[in-house]
This record gives structure tokens, sequence and C-alpha cells, in this order.
């Protein structure tokens, strides 16, 4: 996987060096966690694409780098005007492998 390619993705400019370490983490992170679900040493082919899109998503939700995490709104109320806060990180229940199950498990080795 790539950085500058991930960087393009994202909206990044090429010469914007001010996030390569939490991007090149995010990159590392998905792969590692990739490779351990599918019980693979490589990442096989077929799920670049899949990884680069997990990238994206943990990027977006949890801003590695950043000292505050993000947070959404979770709910608006209009009458005496009310709005609530979540941590980003809570849209990503069950981890960025849960959405993309799917494709990890056409990769997936058995391992004895």
């Amino acid at each position: 996987m790539e950085l500058g390619k991930l960087k393009a993705l994202l909206g990044i400019l090429e010469d914007d060096t001010s996030q390569d370490v939490p991007l090149q983490f995010v990159l590392d992170d998905i792969q590692e966690a990739i490779l351990n679900y599918c019980n693979v040493e490589e990442l096989p082919s077929g799920l670049i694409n899949t990884a680069y899109r997990m990238a994206i998503d943990l990027y977006r939700h949890s801003r590695p780098g950043d000292a505050e995490g993000p947070v959404i709104v979770s709910s608006i109320t209009e009458g005496n005007t009310s709005t609530s806060f979540a941590s980003a990180a809570d849209a990503l229940q069950g981890g960025v492998l849960a959405d993309y199950k799917g494709q990890l498990n056409r990769h997936r080795k058995l391992r004895w």
C-alpha cells in the first residue's frame, strides 16, 4: 500500500507532509489487521482496494495524531435547543473490520 495513493484518495496534497506519520500508521494498522484476520503472510491482491477503503474509514473516524478525538452529532432537539455529541470512534463499533468482513472472509485461511 502506498502513502501517496492514500493521500490522493483523502484529498491531501502530495507535498503536504504534515499528516504523513498518522497516515503511515493507519496504513500499517490496516495491513496488520487484514493479515491477522485472514491468517496470511502477504496482503492478497483482491483486498488492496478494500484495504484503502478501510484506511480511509479509520483515518476519518479516529484521526490519529490529533490530541482531541473527533466528535459527531448524535442527536439534535429543536424545541429549547439541545445538541448531543458522541465520539466519532463510536461509529466504528466492532472495529474497522466489522463493515468489511464479507470481503475479508473470501481471503481468510483457517489455522490449525
